[in-house]
């Protein structure tokens, strides 16, 4: 794996397990000489995890749809900042330069980027692990309601095991490493 996409918070919470979660996975990344790419912005938990990984030495590329990149401030240090002119287009580059996508804890946008690539996922578009970074119990709710949905018969097994969860960023990356897609093709 040479590049992972995150999807992160664009607002600042404050909360300091999500901060140090970040700072633990830009340490494992630059470990394991992953790059980063992600929204490109500088403010919110997706800033610091840019900020984090470039001071860990590690190559960070940001995509910004134009709309984005004239009402917030992209940021200044990256390795790439690449330019899209919409939110769509700003989505496929994304997948087109990842081996992997991570949510972190985040609102509406890291949650739509989050169904976008298991959706994909689920229909063969690709075949890259999607991960839940599932810091301080974040994503059980979520989870859980993968879980009943699947259950429920609207998820199938091999649609369910898309979304991998872990809590440690170092586990999730470690089944990164070895990720073969349940979806053949559905």
């Amino acid at each position: 794996m040479e590049w992972i996409c995150a999807f992160c918070g664009s607002n600042d919470t404050g909360n300091s397990p999500y901060t140090a979660a970040l700072t633990v996975f830009a340490e494992e990344c630059a470990e394991r000489e992953i790059g980063l790419v992600y929204g490109g912005g500088r403010g919110g938990t997706m800033g610091e995890l840019a900020d984090a990984v470039l001071a860990g030495g590690g190559e960070v590329i940001g995509v910004l749809p134009k709309s984005l990149h004239e009402r917030e401030e992209p940021h200044d240090g990256l390795t790439e900042l690449i330019i899209t002119e919409t939110k769509a287009e700003r989505k496929d580059r994304m997948v087109e330069l990842a081996d992997g996508f991570v949510a972190f804890p985040g609102g509406i946008g890291t949650h739509e980027e989050l169904f976008d690539v298991l959706g994909r996922a689920k229909h063969g578009f690709h075949h890259k692990p999607c991960g839940l970074l599932n810091v301080d119990g974040y994503y059980d709710n979520l989870v859980a309601h993968f879980d009943h949905a699947a259950h429920e018969g609207f998820f199938s097994e091999a649609q369910r095991e898309l979304a991998i969860v872990e809590s440690d960023p170092g586990a999730l990356l470690d089944v990164f490493e070895t990720y073969e897609s349940p979806i053949s093709g559905e």
